[in-house]
């Protein structure tokens, strides 16, 4: 039994050691909580467990404390795929929920499992989520002020093995701030959440570049071909190079593999195998 989890980039990391710290232990207790969970759930609820914590973090830009888009609107976007039946399900640009993820789990269930917008929100209110104002008061000063260092890659994920050796992944996020409304995150395809019985990835980055990319489809059909995790990652992110291509990975392989990469500093990220790792 395996998870790892990521909640972002964090460019200030080497300069701002007191976020950096809270970050730190924020991610070390949420692997914690979600490989104590991944003993008696599978990986598909675990995945889903575990970045609803994150989502509930309001250090990461997913759910509570996400960022603002430009018309002054807070819209979300996460996905679930189920490595074991190969199901994916998301949500797209939802506005007034807390939990993205947990609406993307409901979705597995049914024939139309990617919904956007006010579709979306309107399937979670049938289905019980009632409203929910993620914004935070820092997120709002950030946006008022239009601080251009306010716009953080804090996309979070997990990618879980579990005792039964199946996988999943999960993705969500708060857009990348003062985007247009209707930007489409790679959050919620299959470029930057995907699984099957072979691996599992979950991306984080810019969502442009990892939709170019195909990034995390990519990396589990080279490992379903036979590629090692490692080198499947390798090849697929030395691909965004052409145009600098800016995405960081989490994953875990059928084997047991698991492994964290990107293209630029600094993706945080924290794993739990038996033993903590947390990034420095």
């Amino acid at each position: 039994m395996k998870i790892i989890i990521h909640g972002g980039f964090f460019s200030e990391s080497r300069t701002n050691q007191e976020v950096k710290q809270a970050k730190q232990q924020a991610l070390k207790e949420i692997v914690e909580a979600g490989y104590k969970y991944l003993q008696t759930h599978n990986a598909l609820e675990t995945v889903v467990y575990t970045v609803r914590l994150l989502e509930d973090c309001d250090l990461f830009n997913a759910g509570t404390g996400s960022q603002i888009q430009s018309d002054g609107k807070i819209r979300l976007s996460a996905s679930l795929m189920d490595g074991k039946t190969q199901r994916f399900s998301g949500v797209i640009n939802i506005e007034d929920v807390k939990n993205p993820i947990c609406i993307a789990e409901k979705l597995l269930a049914y024939d139309d499992r990617v919904l956007s917008g006010k579709g979306a929100r309107d399937f979670a209110t049938e289905n019980g989520i009632g409203y929910y104002n993620p914004e935070t008061p820092q997120r709002r000063q950030e946006y008022e002020k239009k601080l251009r260092d306010s716009i953080r890659l804090g996309t979070v994920g997990c990618v879980a093995l579990d005792i039964y050796g199946d996988l999943a992944a999960a993705t969500s996020t708060g857009g990348k701030g003062f985007e247009i409304p209707g930007r489409v995150s790679d959050s919620a395809t299959t470029a930057g959440n995907y699984a099957n019985a072979h691996a599992g990835i979950s991306c984080t980055g810019v969502g442009e570049d990892i939709v170019s990319g195909s990034v995390a489809s990519k990396i589990v059909t080279r490992v379903t071909d036979g590629m090692p995790l490692s080198a499947a990652t390798h090849k697929s992110l030395d691909e965004l190079k052409p145009f600098d291509g800016f995405a960081g990975i989490i994953g875990i392989s059928a084997d047991g593999h698991v492994y964290h990469a990107d293209t630029h500093p600094y993706m945080v990220w924290a794993l739990h195998d038996g033993d903590v790792e947390v990034f420095e």
